[in-house]
């Protein structure tokens, strides 16, 4: 790995690449740190409101903002809008005749999806942005003294949803001028400078626990044994993949015979990567965002027992319900991932116009039927590996109790962060390999 980062820097073309992603993202944790106007500090410090987003789906929230949604910076809102913007976009590509011809004519096709999907990241902006201001008026953090209280709400819903459309524009820059994804780039940069925090956050929620020290430093080691096991797991896996062996005929071009020659086509167990866990997280945590906003227009607290609390309570991190909709959502986006970005019919008829087949599988259709069987289970497998990591941790919290805080959402970042850092380093290979090939005219 560190291998390549050298030789990768050593070539002037990625190593610009690399320096204006590090710019991007460097810009983007200044633009984290950019407190809001009309908002109180000193309030945020609040045990309320460090308790509500250091804690189940804002909390969740909170570590893909990179802290910025408890410090009510300009990023607060972070990658939230346009991920989901892109969710909506791709579920509509499918339902609309009109989107799938967009999505299938090219290059024209797909500037207007994503001309669409910026339309998209604004209007959910405003909506998140008002969303938010209402909880943050809620846990009196909105100061209103000097001015009128709808010029101050105006301020900072325009501000909340400008950084939200910035850091969907240095996303974008990314893919175009950068190394890897612009998303999961951000993503990866807000996760890493969360963690010190987390970590803080964890020692002293165990610290002022009711249990005995000797218990405290049991579940201390177990939370660092459970992330370290998680994360060799996760590298483990993130590499496997099946191989269709593939076989190539015999012929020959002039006086040349070509072909003879065994080869095989991989399938990698996890080949829709980290989007899976990132859609489905966004998605399972609409509801209790939805409820709080709801909950901060009341100006009370929901009844105890009443039916939005026990609707609150259901869509908790730690609740059965939260962590099984998780699973089927995860396994769910990882088939309609493969089903937009791997056509079997594609590569049977490739695989026999170069003159290839399986052993033992006819050309053509039977090909492309036993591609698909072999992808379908592939995919499960993956999707279920994906489930495992990310819902594991938040079943070992619920069962103790929430003693075990820093791994509730570990699984989700670690995927995350793995596979943020393992597909950047295959683009750097990939981009080196067609670099120094030197083609048939050398």
């Amino acid at each position: 790995m560190f291998k390549t980062l050298r030789n990768a820097w050593k070539i002037s073309e990625l190593r610009s690449k690399i320096l204006f992603t590090l710019l991007i993202i460097a810009l983007y944790r200044i633009g984290t740190a950019i407190p809001v106007p009309f908002t109180d500090y000193q309030a945020l410090l609040g045990t309320g409101a460090q308790e509500m987003f250091t804690t189940g789906v804002f909390g969740y929230l909170n570590i893909l903002s990179g802290g910025a949604l408890s410090s009510a910076t300009l990023f607060a809102l972070s990658v939230t809008p346009y991920i989901n913007a892109q969710i909506i976009i791709q579920l509509l590509t499918v339902a609309l005749p009109v989107l799938e011809k967009w999505a299938k004519s090219g290059d024209a096709g797909r500037k207007k999806i994503d001309k669409l999907t910026r339309i998209f990241t604004i209007v959910l902006s405003v909506i998140t942005a008002i969303g938010y201001y209402m909880i943050m008026d809620q846990l009196g953090i909105v100061t209103t003294t000097r001015v009128h209280w709808f010029f101050a709400a105006a301020v900072i819903v325009l501000a909340f949803t400008a950084g939200g459309c910035i850091v969907m524009w240095l996303g974008e820059k990314i893919d175009e001028q950068g190394i890897g994804n612009g998303i999961s780039m951000i993503l990866f940069a807000n996760i890493v400078a969360a963690l010190p925090d987390n970590i803080v956050s964890y020692v002293a929620t165990l610290s002022g626990s009711d249990v005995a020290v000797w218990l405290k430093w049991i579940l201390g080691i177990a939370t660092a044994l459970i992330i370290i096991a998680s994360l060799v797991f996760v590298i483990y896996m993130s590499d496997a993949e099946r191989r269709i062996p593939v076989q190539y005929a015999k012929r020959v071009v002039g006086r040349k015979m070509y072909g003879g020659q065994s080869s095989n086509l991989p399938i990698k167990l996890n080949m829709s990567g980290v989007m899976p866990v990132i859609f489905a997280s966004m998605i399972v945590s609409f509801v209790p965002t939805i409820l709080a906003i709801v909950e901060s227009a009341r100006g009370t607290a929901f009844a105890d027992g009443s039916f939005w609390d026990v609707v609150q309570g259901l869509f908790e991190s730690t609740s059965p319900l939260y962590i099984i909709l998780l699973l089927i959502l995860i396994i769910a986006f990882a088939y309609f991932y493969i089903s937009i970005s791997f056509n079997p019919v594609e590569v049977s008829n490739n695989l026999m116009q170069q003159g290839g087949f399986i052993p033992g599988i006819r050309p053509g259709r039977p090909t492309a039927q036993y591609i698909t069987k072999v992808l379908n289970k592939v995919v499960l497998m993956g999707a279920l590996f994906l489930s495992i990591v990310a819902c594991v941790p938040h079943i070992l919290n619920a069962v103790s109790g929430g003693l075990l805080g820093l791994i509730s959402f570990s699984g989700t970042t670690l995927l995350i962060v793995v596979g943020v850092i393992l597909e950047t380093f295959r683009e750097l290979e990939a981009q080196m390999t067609m670099r120094h090939y030197k083609g048939f005219l050398e």
